[in-house]
């Protein structure tokens, strides 16, 4: 064994192909511009994980992150994301958090919703939250771009998008956040804020 690999551990893509092979999904090999990627059907859905990084100029910063592209009728957006410093600081100064009458996860969590009653009945999932309370990280968000770089969403797609910072390299941890995928995508299928049809765009 390298001594390098005796330091750090195993790479990013053994530990991800591993996981590719339990789940029954593809590993994509990245490229000079674009990392490795394990792709899971679910459904008609496709879940994407990945990295990418941000330069900040002096220093590159990089993320771990999972998308899934989803035909979203009524435009209806979340973001949820765990409770810190500067959270609270903001909520002193105006910001509006979600609460869903779950004392637990109102306190661990900062939840924003283009509609308080859609997302109070998706977490009223149990299973969800509990899945969403098992990531030490998170920051999941249903969102309509990706940016200046990204594809061009249809008119009637969205993205189901987590990202946290760093290389997530815990097998059992990705199988969770896979699942959570799955049963958000699932669950908002259930309420009508989700079509279970393919979206016209691929990652």
């Amino acid at each position: 064994m390298s001594p390098l690999r005796t330091l750090f551990g195993p790479s990013r893509e053994t530990i991800w192909r591993q996981l590719a092979a339990e789940l029954d999904a593809e590993y994509a090999p990245g490229g000079f511009f674009k990392s490795g990627a394990v792709r899971l059907a679910h459904g008609e859905w496709t879940l994407t994980l990945d990295t990418y990084v941000v330069s900040t100029g002096k220093t590159v910063i990089v993320f771990t992150r999972m998308r899934a592209p989803y035909v979203n009728p009524g435009g209806f957006r979340f973001n949820i994301y765990r409770r810190g410093f500067f959270s609270d600081l903001a909520k002193r100064f105006g910001m509006q958090d979600i609460e869903i009458g779950h004392p637990d996860f109102d306190r661990d969590f900062i939840i924003k919703s283009s509609d308080e009653g859609k997302v109070k009945r998706l977490l009223a999932d149990g299973r969800l939250r509990s899945l969403i309370a098992l990531q030490p990280q998170i920051h999941l968000e249903v969102k309509d771009r990706e940016g200046r770089f990204g594809p061009d969403f249809p008119e009637d797609t969205d993205e189901l998008c987590f990202h946290v910072t760093g290389v997530i390299k815990d097998v059992p941890r990705l199988k969770q956040l896979f699942e959570l995928f799955a049963e958000t995508l699932d669950e908002l299928c259930r309420m009508g804020a989700a079509y279970e049809r393919a979206p016209d765009i691929k990652l």
